[in-house]
């Protein structure tokens, strides 16, 4: 770990002293006076100017900079599909793949879609149709997909503890410990952020499809997009299941392309990759959340969105800021990746509960840069009060139902064995140079755009 951390310092020393590369100008079809580019599998955007797209080159890259020392070490800005602005690390951590952490959660909805547009998954279903028999009780059979898409299963929350033998990795089998996590309230009923819930999802989306979750996302989504099985690491359980919640790593170049895929309505190209009709529902608000929609948060003034942004933004949300903004009525699409970088003058409770500063003051800069600025600046960043209550994050039932222990715990399921299938020892699965935050090294089986 300490060779990782050394290399991630280094990597961003580096990254300090790279500038931004020359733009090269792409030929593309005007729109509205404007260029427009089209997307593309190979490794490199179709590029554009910023003033072709309308930018000013001078103010926009004051906006990427700025974000440079804000702890973003990715900044990708695309308008019309074209790629304008880079922020000024992109050379050095273009290509390493970094954990998107929930961001990931996103990536799970976009292939229920695609499950669901070839009809081999029914969102209204209870996902006792998708269980094996005998597995989990009858409360928890009865919670259906789209409640799972929604975060409304009812599942007890405890964010970090539920994430944290992800991290490390323990668990034994993340799909079977969500049914053992007691129902605070009826499915369907209130909103509760559950990285258990999405564990459950991609269980249930795997056995839905009849082959390994993995093996579909490939050979559907990433084929098409030009995203190679030896770029990305994307985490299992020590039982062989993909998380859902969040782990998969990603080389930013990649992830921007599922950004495109978003703003482009689910095509690629000339091929429908995601229903229009599926991301319609994705992008609506669910009945408990005005502010979410099937895993992708909607709406100004909400997650990480600063409160004067379009009304039409939707975003991926992973922490310490990893997102995708894609505001349609701009044709506008920003990837960034990061270690926070927002600014507090709470402590680390004011950093952690308000992550609209970085995002406020980055828009105001990018929205000031378009020649035609589509939003009035609306000042500065006002940090409102803390209201983060640290206790509800953490729940160390959690834990210990990785043990075979208390409340939460599945019977037969714990730490050495899980329904008597076996299990895999901790830290087998992630290849040479995987740890927490990102893949680096030099060893060829390292995943990464190479």
């Amino acid at each position: 770990m300490g060779r990782i951390r050394g290399s991630l310092a280094a990597l961003t020393a580096a990254a300090l002293v790279v500038g931004s590369a020359v733009t090269a100008v792409a030929q593309a079809d005007p729109v509205g006076g404007e260029t427009s580019c089209a997307v593309r599998s190979d490794r490199e955007p179709e590029r554009a100017t910023p003033e072709q797209v309308g930018f000013d080159s001078a103010r926009l890259d004051a906006a990427l900079r700025f974000a440079g020392t804000r702890n973003r070490l990715n900044v990708q800005v695309f308008r019309h599909n074209c790629l304008v602005g880079e922020g000024p690390n992109n050379a050095v951590t273009d290509n390493v793949a970094w954990n998107i952490w929930s961001s990931t959660k996103s990536v799970v909805s976009i292939l229920v879609g695609m499950a669901w547009d070839r009809g081999l998954i029914d969102l209204d279903a209870p996902i006792d149709r998708y269980l094996p028999t005998g597995l989990g009780d009858a409360a928890h059979r009865s919670i259906t997909v789209e409640n799972l898409l929604t975060e409304t299963s009812g599942m007890k929350v405890g964010v970090l503890t539920e994430g944290l033998t992800g991290v490390i990795p323990i668990d034994p089998n993340s799909a079977v410990q969500a049914l053992g996590v007691p129902l605070d309230t009826p499915p369907g009923t209130a909103f509760s952020y559950s990285q258990r819930n999405v564990d459950l999802l991609a269980y249930v989306l795997e056995s839905a499809i009849g082959e390994p979750l993995q093996q579909f996302t490939q050979r559907e989504l990433f084929d098409p997009l030009g995203i190679a099985r030896t770029d990305y690491y994307w985490a299992r359980d020590r039982a062989g299941h993909t998380y859902g919640y969040a782990h998969l790593m990603i080389p930013p170049d990649d992830f921007a392309k599922l950004g495109l895929l978003l703003s482009n309505d689910g095509r690629w190209g000339a091929r429908q990759i995601l229903s229009e009709e599926y991301l319609r529902k994705a992008r609506s608000p669910s009945a408990t959340n005005s502010c979410y929609g099937y895993l992708f948060w909607i709406g100004p003034g909400c997650a990480e969105f600063a409160a004067f942004l379009p009304r039409d933004i939707v975003s991926t949300a992973g922490l310490g800021m990893q997102n995708l903004f894609v505001i349609p009525s701009l044709d506008l699409m920003v990837m960034w990746t990061g270690v926070f970088g927002n600014i507090s003058s709470q402590g680390i409770s004011g950093v952690v509960q308000n992550t609209a500063e970085l995002p406020h003051e980055f828009f105001r800069r990018l929205f000031d840069a378009m020649v035609d600025n589509p939003v009035p600046d609306p000042g500065p960043f006002v940090e409102p009060p803390l209201r983060l209550d640290p206790g509800r994050l953490v729940d160390s039932n959690f834990l210990l139902a990785v043990f075979g222990v208390g409340p939460f715990s599945y019977p037969g399921c714990d730490v050495f064995a899980c329904l008597n299938s076996p299990l895999a020892a901790p830290f087998t699965d992630a290849p040479p140079g995987c740890a927490i935050l990102a893949c680096l090294g030099p060893d060829p089986r390292t995943p990464g755009i190479r």
